[in-house]
């Protein structure tokens, strides 16, 4: 059973946690989400269980334990507990009522070779998530990175095109060089999913392939000579101040694993370029929109940031 007034200001969500094969089989893992420590582990069949990384005895950190048949060991007096938070096992306490000895599971999901967690109670309905995961022709790799910025900041940052020839002058914004001159119109347009991203310069035909799922995924659309590349950017809070962002690169083309590190490190090159210009943001926390001044090209900016404070933020209080 989950506790009370876990994950504030993030509850209520279907969240993107790690890839499933980041889950070793006989060792904990642990990650943290939205300022709780979690600890996955794998059961007796093989599937990716989560609790609290929190003893209900002591409070200690579950993840320093070791998994055997299906349970996790706490470190410190050796309770054992099953994927759904059971306490299994007490030692030297053979009459311990264990049905009132349990720690906190937490509901998940794996789809597509991701671990999605839900952020509530009982799990309702399921995650929003681009198409292309399901895809039995698609190599995907991933890599996490840390940034010491809030979230709302670097979901922001995936989400704004206006930024690439200044941020990305010598990577991926340097088609737009020297031509920011020019109009451009940014349209946010609704979907069930969250919304379609598309950006139009004066000129020129309108460019989608921008997409964002509700609450803090970012779909890029870059698709080579026809041929499927998609990135996809999660932006997990972590401790309280910063956000474990996991960039997710999917493909049809060049699927050999030692091609992966070409792919990991262009996206490492972009992320950096990003990653300094986000953490100097103030304030940290993304602000109600009058609170900063904003142009017509900021439309996905704002509609986000209205989502931010009225069904994430606003529907987690």
């Amino acid at each position: 059973m989950m506790g009370a007034g876990l994950f504030p200001h993030f509850a209520g969500l279907w969240v993107a946690l790690c890839p499933a094969r980041a889950v070793p089989r006989g060792r904990p893992l642990s990650l943290m989400l939205a300022g709780e420590r979690l600890v996955l582990f794998r059961d007796t069949h093989g599937a990716v269980q989560a609790l609290l990384d929190r003893c209900p005895h002591r409070g200690v950190a579950l993840s320093l334990g070791r998994v055997a048949e299906g349970l996790i060991t706490c470190p410190f007096h050796g309770w054992r507990f099953d994927g759904a938070g059971q306490c299994r096992h007490v030692p030297w306490n053979p009459d311990a009522k264990l049905a009132t000895l349990s720690a906190t599971a937490l509901p998940l999901r794996e789809i597509a070779g991701l671990i999605w967690l839900y952020t509530g109670g009982t799990a309702m309905g399921g995650p929003a998530m681009p198409e292309t995961l399901l895809r039995q022709d698609i190599r995907v790799t991933a890599q996490d990175f840390t940034w010491n910025a809030h979230w709302t900041r670097v979901m922001e940052n995936m989400l704004d095109t206006p930024h690439l020839p200044f941020v990305h002058a010598k990577t991926i914004g340097r088609h737009l060089r020297g031509r920011s001159s020019a109009a451009m119109e940014m349209r946010w347009q609704e979907t069930a999913y969250g919304a379609e991203i598309t950006a139009r310069r004066a000129g020129e035909a309108p460019r989608p392939g921008l997409r964002y799922y509700f609450p803090n995924i970012m779909e890029l659309t870059i698709d080579p000579a026809g041929r499927v590349m998609r990135l996809l950017a999660v932006c997990n809070p972590a401790e309280e101040g910063k956000t474990r962002l996991t960039i997710y690169t999917l493909r049809n083309f060049a699927k050999l694993k030692l091609l992966d590190p070409l792919f990991l490190r262009a996206n490492a090159r972009i992320a950096a370029e990003d990653r300094a210009i986000v953490e100097s943001a103030q304030p940290a926390e993304a602000p109600p929109a009058g609170e900063e001044k904003s142009v017509a090209t900021d439309a996905p900016t704002l509609a986000f940031r209205k989502l931010w404070f009225e069904r994430i933020k606003g529907g987690a209080a």
